[in-house]
């Protein structure tokens, strides 16, 4: 292997191919700018960029919102991701804008300037929600419940960001930067949103067809594709979603048979009152919160009493969440129009449009009235206890 080059860009060989990577910002006119140049001055057979299907259809398929079909989403148990994939997209956005210019722009540049000189097209990053299903599986509920208000907290104002701050942006992963907080604490989160990319990008890189291949990389990820190089990686691996651990599978089915059985002691214990008072508790709890979800999320009057009425019984049914039910019933309450999704990559960059826009909305009373019956579960359980002494 042969490495050479300097500040943003890097001459690897791997036999008689050359492979000229390129680090950029995803939001710098700058890094346009010299992905035109190389492109156009190196005439490479192939153009490697780090996107995956999903991305390269959004960047070519702008109409691609309304082929969404929201109630298969919530039917698939994808809302979160769906709503976290829009939330990295809202950040990467309002950068864009407040520099004047286009997300990603220096990708669509690497696939306007290849297919300008008939170079192939090589899609080298790994599927964006199979990175967030990873991220997501691995970690446990306090850490989803911090990494879904960071995400929420992000869609506001950039602040006074300037070119400068973008080009030190190049140090780091999208991903990474805007889940900076929750990665110090949860280092795991960085071997997979980083480390594993670095991997996948590697070896895509170095088996793209072609005899010259440039390959344009956000600037983070340039010093781990040079790490794992001649590594040999198995993309199978990566590309797998591990299942859920023992415990947590365990823990689904164990704690609504814990919550039955402390029905059956009460009432066998404490009596016909005693049991009455657990029911009560159980249900105020569960649908309270699980409303008090959905009125967050701005639901239907209509979706809100239905995440009342689900809560107390889907928190006993490990295969149901309330969630689903108050998604599937303010989809139906309020069907998006075509208008919504035309304008779902405007509302996203602003808190309000994410509860304005009926697409967000419905993803929106899905996570709240979830977190609202779990958290309506954990506060039943001790009441119900304390019926016992």
């Amino acid at each position: 292997m042969e490495i050479t080059g300097n500040k943003n860009v890097d001459h690897l060989r791997v036999g008689d191919r050359e492979i000229i990577l390129v680090g950029t910002a995803h939001v710098s006119r700058e890094s346009a700018d010299l992905v035109k140049e190389i492109i156009e001055t190196e005439k490479p057979d192939t153009v490697c960029v780090e996107l995956c299907d999903s991305r390269y259809q959004a960047i070519r398929k702008k109409d691609q919102w309304r082929e969404m079909d929201i109630i298969k989403v919530i039917r698939e148990k994808k809302a979160f991701l769906l709503l976290s994939n829009l939330l990295l997209a809202s950040f990467q956005k309002r950068i864009a804008r407040k520099l004047d210019v286009k997300p990603g722009e220096e990708m669509i540049t690497a696939i306007d300037s290849g297919e300008a000189i008939g170079a192939h097209i090589h899609l080298a990053d790994r599927d964006i929600r199979v990175t967030l299903s990873r991220t997501w599986r691995i970690m446990g509920f306090p850490d989803k419940m911090k990494i879904l208000f960071q995400m929420l907290m992000s869609v506001g104002d950039v602040g006074d960001i300037s070119e400068a701050d973008i080009e030190k942006m190049k140090q780091a992963d999208m991903l990474e930067t805007l889940l900076a907080d929750v990665g110090e604490s949860l280092p795991v989160l960085k071997s997979i949103l980083i480390d594993e990319r670095d991997q996948y990008l590697a070896q895509k890189i170095r088996t793209a067809p072609g005899r010259k291949i440039v390959a344009v990389v956000g600037a983070g990820h340039v010093p781990g594709i040079r790490a794992h190089w001649e590594e040999a990686v198995d993309l199978e691996a990566l590309e797998k979603i591990p299942p859920k651990g023992r415990a947590a599978g365990a823990i689904k089915w164990i704690l609504p048979l814990l919550i039955c059985a402390i029905f059956v002691a009460g009432f066998f214990l404490g009596g016909t009152e005693a049991g009455t008072d657990m029911a009560l508790y159980w249900l105020v709890a569960n649908g309270v919160l699980a409303g008090a979800g959905a009125i967050i999320a701005l639901a239907h009057p209509l979706t809100i009493l239905s995440a009342i009425l689900a809560a107390p019984l889907t928190s006993l049914n490990p295969m149901v969440a309330a969630g689903w039910v108050s998604g599937l019933a303010e989809a139906f309450l309020r069907k998006p129009r075509v208008m919504d999704f035309e304008s779902l990559s405007d509302d996203i960059l602003s808190v309000r449009g994410f509860w304005r826009n009926k697409v967000t909305r419905i993803l929106l009373v899905v996570v709240f009235t979830n977190l609202g019956s779990s958290v309506g579960t954990f506060v039943a359980i001790p009441l119900m206890f304390k019926v016992l002494h």
